[in-house]
C-alpha cells in the first residue's frame, strides 16, 4: 500500500504529463524555472550535495572560502550558488520536456539537435553491419530526447534499463513513456536479468544506452574522477567486453531555451591484454576521463543531486564494494538511476 507521500509523488507525476503538455510552453517553462529555484533557495539534501559534487568539478569550497580550480582560476562560493542554481534550472528543464515531450515535434527533435554527424552515422553502419552499440552517458541535459533523436535518426529502437522506483504508479508511468519513445526499457529487478538481456540484444547487433556515471550497485569499479576516487558501474564495459560491441561514451546538454547538443565520443577500444576484470577496469576508468571532460565542458547541464565520490559514501556500502571487487566483477548491467535512471527518486 502506498503511503500518503508516495500518492501526492504519484499524483504530482500524473499531473505533469496530462496537464504540462496542454499549457504554452513559455507559461510551463516560467512555472518549472520557478519550482528550481524555490528548491535552490531552499538548499535542500540534494542540492547540498550537488554542491558537493561541483566542488570536485570547479575546486571550490562549499563554505566560500575561494580556491583555485584545476586551471588556476579563482572560484568562490558565490559562484559555486549560482552555478548550482543554473544546475537546478536545467534539471528542471529536464523534467518540462519529460511531460512535453509528446507535443515536441518529430520535426524540432531533427532540426534542433547540434550532434556530430560522423559518429552518429558510424553508429549507424556498425549496427547495420550486425555489431552491437553500447552508449554510456552522465547524467546530463536531455537523454530522452536525445534516445528520440537517434531512433528517429535510424537506429529505429534501442534497449536501457531503469531502476524499480517507488511509488510504482510513477515507475510504471516513466515505463509507459519511455517505450511510447521506442525503447526497450528493462527493469533491474522483477523481471529477467538485465544484463543478460542486454547482452543477447548486442549481440543481435542492437543498441544498448546506459547513463552510467553513478554506481547502484555493490559491484561498482572504482576510478579517479575529478581528481578523487569515485564508483562507476561496471555494466557497460563488462557488456562490451563479453559481447565485443563497440562502447561509445556519449554527452548531452542543452542550447538555448529550446535545441539540444549531443558528442559521441570515439569508441573505447577493448584492451589487448590482461583479465577479464582487468580488461573492465581499464575501460571503465577511460570512460571516466571522457565524463570529466564533458562535465567541464557543460558543468551546469551535470544533474548529480547524489553521492559519487568514495569520500562522499557510506562506509558500509563501500566495504561491500571492495570485497565483491576481490571476488571479480558482477556485470549485472546497473547503469544509474533512469534509462539506467529514473530520475524521480533524487530530493532537492
Amino acid at each position: 500500500m502506498e503511503t500518503l507521500r508516495e500518492r501526492l509523488v504519484s499524483a504530482a507525476f500524473g499531473a505533469g504529463w496530462t496537464l504540462v503538455c496542454r499549457l504554452p510552453e513559455p507559461m510551463a517553462r516560467a512555472l518549472f524555472m520557478a519550482g528550481a529555484d524555490v528548491a535552490w533557495r531552499r538548499q535542500g539534501a540534494g542540492v547540498q550535495v550537488l554542491e558537493g559534487n561541483l566542488t570536485r568539478v570547479c575546486g571550490t569550497s562549499p563554505a566560500g572560502s575561494g580556491t583555485q580550480d584545476s586551471d588556476g582560476t579563482s572560484v568562490d562560493g558565490k559562484e559555486l550558488r549560482m552555478l548550482s542554481r543554473d544546475v537546478l534550472r536545467s534539471y528542471a528543464r529536464y523534467y518540462l520536456e519529460a511531460f512535453r515531450m509528446q507535443a515536441i515535434p518529430a520535426e524540432r527533435i531533427a532540426t534542433g539537435m547540434h550532434i556530430n554527424f560522423p559518429n552518429a552515422d558510424l553508429t549507424l553502419e556498425y549496427l547495420k553491419n550486425g555489431r552491437g552499440v553500447i552508449y554510456a552517458l552522465p547524467h546530463m541535459g536531455d537523454f530522452e530526447q536525445a534516445g528520440r533523436w537517434v531512433i528517429g535518426y535510424g537506429a529505429g529502437s534501442f534497449t536501457t534499463v531503469a531502476e524499480r522506483l517507488k511509488p510504482e504508479s510513477v515507475f510504471r508511468r516513466f515505463l509507459d513513456f519511455r517505450r511510447g519513445l521506442g525503447m526497450e526499457v528493462l527493469a533491474t529487478t522483477g523481471g529477467p536479468h538485465p544484463f543478460g538481456v542486454m547482452a543477447q540484444r548486442l549481440r543481435a547487433g542492437k543498441l544498448v544506452c546506459l547513463v552510467a556515471d553513478r554506481d547502484l550497485s555493490d559491484s561498482g569499479i572504482e576510478v579517479d574522477f575529478f581528481g578523487e576516487k569515485a564508483l562507476l558501474p561496471a555494466g557497460p564495459a563488462a557488456l562490451a567486453v563479453q559481447t565485443g560491441a563497440a562502447l561509445m561514451p556519449v554527452a548531452c546538454w542543452f542550447v538555448g531555451e529550446s535545441e539540444w547538443g549531443a558528442h559521441i565520443y570515439d569508441e573505447i577500444p577493448i584492451p589487448a591484454d590482461g583479465s577479464r576484470k582487468e580488461k573492465v577496469a581499464a575501460m571503465t576508468q577511460a570512460l571516466a576521463a571522457v565524463f570529466e571532460q564533458a562535465i567541464r565542458e557543460h558543468p551546469e547541464d551535470w544533474h548529480m543531486l547524489q553521492k559519487v565520490f568514495v569520500s562522499d559514501l557510506d562506509p558500509d556500502r563501500l566495504a561491500r564494494s571492495r570485497d565483491r571487487k576481490g571476488s571479480g566483477i558482477a556485470g549485472n548491467g546497473n547503469s544509474g538511476n533512469a534509462n539506467g535512471d529514473n530520475r524521480g527518486d533524487e530530493n532537492s
